[in-house]
């Protein structure tokens, strides 16, 4: 269905094909994440599990904190966590952000320091929900 906005322009009403997909909500690194099966997400602080030294390209990973499903009919919420729900994803690349430099400066006073960091990412294809 189409429909006509203020400025006149002609845009697709997504409302439709948006409710019948299966959408979740996620917990990991501290953060919550709203996905859906095909969703690309980049995730801050993922934790490895042990024995593993770090995630590389084509890994699977299992979100087992989910905090709410969407099957387009039903919504389950968690108190806290949905019970047997889970999320799988694919790893798709691995890295660290572009380099943030903090620097701190007193004038007159020959007080200047200067440090970097490179935050650790993980970005993920949510593979089923």
């Amino acid at each position: 269905m189409y429909y006509f906005t203020r400025l006149g322009l002609l845009k697709q009403d997504l409302s439709g094909i948006i409710a019948l997909m299966k959408t979740a909500v996620i917990a990991t690194g501290g953060k919550q994440y709203l996905v859906s099966e095909g969703t690309t997400i980049t995730i801050e602080k993922l934790p490895v599990p042990a024995g593993k030294e770090d995630y590389k390209k084509g890994d699977s990973v299992v979100f087992d904190e989910v905090l709410m499903t969407d099957n387009g009919k039903d919504i389950d919420l968690g108190k806290p966590t949905v019970s047997g729900a889970t999320v799988s994803a694919i790893v798709l690349s691995a890295g660290r952000a572009k380099k943030v430099t903090v620097i701190r400066y007193k004038a007159k006073s020959r007080y200047f320091k200067k440090k970097g960091h490179r935050q650790p990412f993980v970005k993920v294809k949510i593979d089923k929900v």
